[in-house]
């Protein structure tokens, strides 16, 4: 028996699936390795197509199965569509060798020419390295990478810290002025803000090349090459080059749930047929994104996805992945408007056997090329075993994203304060798969998009503009700080084994974000991120910022997430107070607006004296100072151990347990 019905007996019903699942996973290697032994010897499509410079010419070869002819153009003949063919070789692939070491060169512009049933085009080679956009025609081409060039790294003697504290970060709206920032920006002005903030994992959206930029990076176009909306790909490398000098991991937001449907930019129809990359028919139309659903039973897009994900790991050094849209993968209707409120919903023939298959040769492929890189999962199904290795029968992630979380915060944060039920919001933190590693956060990008809020606008709506110097005590203010405090508090010391913030968050960024589109007049106003509202010594910004700091530093020095689940001590629903034990830490919270309770006995997992090592009540952090910094030693009362503390209102204060001491009683004398 595999160890996911061991750990969830619920689903021994459902074994037949599992044990298909595995079957089928099993079957897929063994086609894949006719001709070598591993998927790392497997996943080596980029090193073979593609552009590569070899001593006296440089190769270009193409996959296109359905295609009756291709020749390359560009910059290096005149743009002449005729006068280079490529050579059909077997397995739909082709090839040209340019002789001579300048027939092309660094950023020469090129594009392939493709005859098929569908006639003639000019489409992007599918494994170009940089794609660009024509500012006077606005049309997109590929530019040449000489890959005998090579980045100087250092980062041989890079480790990475063990827990996951994530910023999850977007290039181009990481600067302050209204404008596409640079991976330059982003590595000098930006990765300090993040090693200060005391993160460890950053975790970069938009990387991968896409025209729209008002997609945020989720509709692909060309899956090889760095978006060139940021720079060049020497920059991206210096980013994470000078990401792992700080001792900081990089992972990248990967998209290999859709592509983009657009003919000249994407893949979509490369050699004239839907079926070289996607399903056909509506199977391969996602009704909700308007893209192209990939087909993961064709060995040729295994082959592709399975080296793009070593391509990025090799040639740019991330440090793993965060798969989006994992659950429009899994299900065959992509899980819309799917309550999954029953384990049928999980093993049906709504399930899509084929990428449940792809993700766990890609978590396989991933630890291959490197045993120290971490997967994400972005599952909002709650798909057992998600995050169970292989062979105990799961699909191999390292963690899943608790998308459950924000979603809960959304709905309390709507109701009135003495309607919080501290109960549901415990248990809704707690809700995790056993064995399985969750990322908890309040909110992500998601839920700073245009058309929602960030957590700090639904608390104080319009009174973050006009009310946030910290000599202002509008009630208002007083409350959304206080409790934007709290919740953060609450979310990564109950929700999971990791951590993760969307960049500006950490101070309660007050805008949402807003792509330049048609409808703003194509405005940067908002798209970007106020770093000055943090560093401004007279806002309460600041105190926000200064006290997420110090909540992830004292999580980290007390390893908070060696102990998977905290130990609830005590909670009282109509007091609004809860508090709780995690690796030698006591968090305490009272969540009631307007009532302080003095002498409350919270009780201790052994007889132990405590030492106050974080209050959300600091006037550092915009508070009022009522929480004394001291000693609480514990009182013995009814063969029980306690600690007397003061919560005040809308307040939250961690403790660090110190030496445990030993109790006599009478049958030890």
């Amino acid at each position: 028996m595999y160890q996911i019905l061991e750990l969830n007996p619920q689903l021994v019903p459902y074994q037949s699936y599992i044990d298909e699942r595995m079957a089928l996973y099993h079957e897929a290697k063994a086609k894949l390795l006719t001709k070598c032994g591993t998927l790392n010897e497997f996943a080596n499509a980029h090193q073979y197509f593609g552009f590569h410079h070899v001593n006296g010419g440089w190769y270009y070869r193409e996959w296109a199965p359905s295609a009756s002819a291709l020749y390359l153009t560009g910059d290096f003949n005149g743009w002449d569509r005729t006068s280079h063919p490529l050579t059909r070789l077997e397995d739909g692939n082709w090839e040209i060798f340019l002789k001579g070491e300048k027939t092309l060169w660094e950023g020469c512009r090129v594009k392939v020419v493709i005859e098929s049933a569908l006639g003639t085009a000019d489409r992007i080679p599918l494994y170009a390295r940089r794609v660009v956009q024509d500012k006077e025609t606005t049309s997109w081409c590929a530019e040449v990478i000489d890959d005998s060039k090579r980045f100087r790294w250092g980062d041989g003697d890079f480790k990475a810290e063990k827990d996951l504290y994530i910023y999850e970060a977007h290039i181009g709206m990481s600067q302050e002025e209204g404008k596409v920032a640079s991976y330059r920006e982003f590595t000098d002005d930006v990765l300090p803000r993040i090693k200060k903030a005391g993160y460890n994992t950053i975790q970069l959206m938009a990387i991968m090349e896409h025209p729209y930029y008002g997609s945020f990076g989720y509709q692909v176009s060309n899956f090889y090459a760095a978006s060139s909306w940021f720079g060049k790909p020497e920059d991206l490398k210096r980013l994470v080059n000078k990401a792992h000098k700080m001792g900081i991991r990089v992972l990248l937001d990967l998209v290999h749930s859709h592509a983009v449907k657009n003919y000249n930019e994407g893949i979509n129809m490369f050699d004239g047929t839907v079926w070289q990359f996607f399903h056909d028919g509506m199977k391969g139309e996602h009704p909700a994104w308007g893209t192209k659903c990939f087909n993961y039973g064709h060995p040729g897009v295994i082959h592709f996805l399975l080296s793009n994900l070593k391509f990025w790991m090799e040639e740019y050094h991330f440090d793993g992945f965060r798969f989006d849209g994992i659950t429009s993968m899994l299900y065959h209707d992509h899980g819309l408007g799917v309550s999954f409120d029953s384990n049928d919903k999980y093993f049906s023939e709504n399930t899509h056997t084929e990428a449940i298959t792809y993700l766990q040769l890609a978590n396989e492929l991933i630890r291959e090329v490197n045993p120290n890189a971490i997967t994400v999962a972005e599952d909002m199904s709650g798909m057992p075993g998600m995050c169970l290795p292989i062979k105990d029968g799961g699909i191999g992630f390292d963690y899943r994203l608790g998308m459950g979380i924000p979603d809960m915060w959304i709905k309390t944060a709507e109701k009135d304060d003495l309607a919080w039920e501290i109960g549901q919001m415990w248990g809704d933190l707690c809700l995790r798969r056993p064995g399985e590693n969750t990322v908890a956060y309040m909110e992500s990008h998601d839920q700073a998009l245009v058309g929602d809020k960030t957590m700090i606008s639904r608390l104080a709506d319009a009174h973050i503009y006009t009310d946030m110097k910290k000599d202002c005590h509008n009630p208002e203010i007083d409350r959304a700080t206080a409790l934007h405090k709290m919740m953060r508090l609450f979310t990564l010391s109950a929700g999971g084994e990791g951590y993760l913030n969307f960049m500006g968050n950490e101070f309660g960024h007050p805008e949402w974000i807003d792509f330049p589109r048609e409808g703003n007049d194509w405005s940067f106003h908002y798209c970007r991120r106020q770093w000055s509202l943090s560093e401004n010594s007279e806002l309460k910004y600041q105190g926000l910022g200064e006290f997420d700091r110090d909540m992830i530093k004292v999580a980290k020095k007390n390893d908070l997430f060696s102990q998977r689940f905290a130990d609830l001590c005590s909670i009282h629903e109509d007091n609004k107070t809860i508090a709780y034990y995690r690796s030698g830490l006591l968090f305490a919270f009272n969540f009631h607006p307007h009532n302080s309770y003095t002498n409350v006995l919270v009780p201790i997992p052994a007889n132990a004296d405590y030492t106050l090592a974080l209050s959300s009540d600091d006037m550092a952090y915009g508070g009022w100072e009522r929480i004394a910094h001291i000693k609480y030693h514990a009182k013995r009362i009814d063969d029980k151990d306690y600690i007397e503390l003061y919560l005040p209102a809308h307040t939250a204060v961690v403790l660090k347990e110190g030496r445990r001491r030993k109790i006599v009683t009478k049958n030890d004398k």
